[in-house]
């Protein structure tokens, strides 16, 4: 036993030593390619780091100070939370996979144009149609509230996080399978079932992540419906009932679902891998859709879309004789106010992602990407969470102002979106570029403005686009951090909806929906690659 115990203890010290010289050659390599771009990138790291940090060390440190609590409704919150997650992925999540499907591998009338209106839900933000229907509903006598109506409006407004992904999933992988099980006499839903959906189940399993990401962090809707739910604790524990501690306690255990979330999602990727052979040599032959069967079809491919666009449609057209009413100085002053904002989060945000991604292309560096990573994971924090983070930052440590909390907080949150689509721009640029550029002569500074920058031309207006857009509609974040008299549209729709004069909010809506629309239509595409 002694010679085993020496033994482990001579391999166990081997490995410690093997890790610590890993760390430090990382270390020394990093220090010595301290260029100004990698400095540059670590500042940034850093900056978008510290609010969740320091959100985790004070909450370890309420924990071990025994200060953790969840305040009176702490439970029923958490519950509730809980409830919307797990009905809104099988809504939502069952919505979009069907869709994917039938979209994509089956023949019928109208499916591109059906396939596009997908997309629509994206451009209306959940409280925006929430507010619509309980004015709709005060209007014809019925009252809107309560939980499934918060499952209905928030599965319909997030399911295309998941027909995205299912969509290139179906359009890509299993093509070969799907044709040669059909030339042996198996249908559709045979090949579904069968072939397709356990290939695109890694990317079902991201899409539900991604909306329950979006429910986690919505506030207007839960707050108009009465439901209870994390974000809607936190806010009234924090602003109403001037209670920190449940709130920050609160603010941990939506921490601790979203690190569940994303650590799920990685895992049953791993879990369930699966690789197709050539997956984009054959287009899949279509499984043609007739009769009742296309009938089916066109219902659950064009409800929802008509659900989300229908509804505040037909709310503009019953309360047109107010828009003289809605257009005032004020309004201007919003909107300006509110294009103001989402310009600078946007350039802020595509500043950033650039410096990050370009350094990460450039420094192969384990410790620094290690440090780079967490950058990255902004958007899966909602949104009530990184501002009570950044106010305790102010309040404890160091003064900012207001407005540079809420810009920070929107980068935070939507650096996320920018840097994918520079990340996917960059995957199509080959290194070697780089390196004969170099060869000829260019510095790295060089390198990003004659070659970079005119071949992400594209991905760099998308991805600014979209967090132009999702700044404009973020509530959370800007209902919390907002100066002191200083509502934006989103904020004002909220407000409204609350003292019941939605008519009032009539062309706030309209901008937002049109913007939502316009950065929704930019993703058309990637859904039309197939055809």
């Amino acid at each position: 036993m002694i010679v085993v115990d020496l033994i482990i203890e001579k391999k166990h010290n081997k490995v410690q030593f093997n890790i610590r010289k890993i760390f430090i050659k990382q270390t020394k390599n990093l220090i010595s390619d301290l260029k100004p771009l990698n400095i540059a990138s670590l500042i940034v790291a850093f900056t978008l780091i510290i609010p969740i940090f320091n959100f985790l060390i004070e909450g370890i440190d309420f924990i071990l100070g025994g200060n953790f609590s969840l305040g009176i409704s702490g439970r029923k919150e958490i519950l509730g939370t809980l409830k919307l997650l797990i009905l809104t992925s099988f809504l939502g999540g069952g919505l979009g996979t069907l869709n994917g499907w039938l979209l994509s591998n089956c023949e019928f009338r109208l499916r591109k144009t059906l396939r596009i209106f997908q997309l629509i839900p994206l451009a209306t933000p959940a409280y925006l149609l929430t507010a619509v229907l309980q004015d709709l509903g005060s209007i014809l006598g019925y009252q809107i509230s309560g939980f499934w109506w918060g499952v209905l409006i928030l599965s319909i407004t997030t399911y295309p996080y998941v027909f995205l992904l299912a969509n290139e999933s179906f359009n890509k992988f299993g093509v070969n399978q799907i044709n040669a099980s059909r030339g042996l006499g198996v249908g559709p839903w045979g090949s579904f079932f069968k072939i397709a959906l356990p290939m695109a189940f890694p990317a079902l399993i991201t899409g539900i992540s991604l909306m329950c990401m979006e429910v986690m962090n919505d506030l207007g809707t839960v707050e108009l419906l009465n439901i209870p739910s994390i974000s809607k604790g936190i806010t009234e524990n924090w602003i109403i009932e001037g209670n920190p501690k449940s709130a920050i306690g609160l603010s941990l255990v939506a921490l601790i679902i979203v690190f569940t979330l994303i650590l799920f999602e990685k895992l049953s990727r791993r879990k369930t891998k699966s690789w197709s052979e050539n997956p984009a040599s054959l287009s899949s032959l279509g499984f043609k859709l007739k009769g009742n069967r296309s009938y089916i079809a066109y219902l659950f491919t064009s409800l929802p879309p008509l659900f989300a666009i229908g509804i505040p449609f037909s709310w503009f057209l019953l309360n047109i004789d107010q828009l003289k009413k809605g257009f005032t100085t004020e309004l201007i002053s919003l909107t300006l106010r509110t294009i103001s904002l989402g310009i600078i989060a946007a350039l802020v945000a595509l500043i950033f992602s650039l410096i990050l991604t370009l350094s990460n292309r450039q420094n192969k560096n384990l410790l620094m990407r290690l440090i780079t990573f967490p950058a990255g994971i902004g958007y899966a924090i909602p949104g009530t969470v990184l501002a009570i983070s950044l106010i305790s930052i102010s309040n404890s440590k160091f003064y900012f102002i207001p407005i540079f909390l809420l810009i920070w907080g929107y980068v935070v949150r939507f650096l996320t979106i920018s840097k994918g689509s520079l990340d996917s721009g960059f995957e199509r640029i080959s290194p070697t570029l780089d390196e004969a550029a170099k060869g000829l002569g260019s510095n790295w500074f060089g390198v990003i403005k004659k070659i970079h920058i005119p071949l992400l031309k594209g991905p760099i207006f998308v991805g600014s686009l979209l967090v132009f857009v999702d700044t404009i509609k973020e509530l959370p974040i800007t209902f919390i951090l907002r100066p002191f008299d200083f509502d934006t549209l989103s904020v004002r729709i909220y407000q409204y909806a609350g003292d019941e004069r939605m008519a009032e909010a009539l062309l706030p809506a309209f901008f937002i929906t049109v913007l939502g629309l316009i950065a929704s239509s930019t993703l058309i595409p990637s859904l039309e690659k197939k055809d």
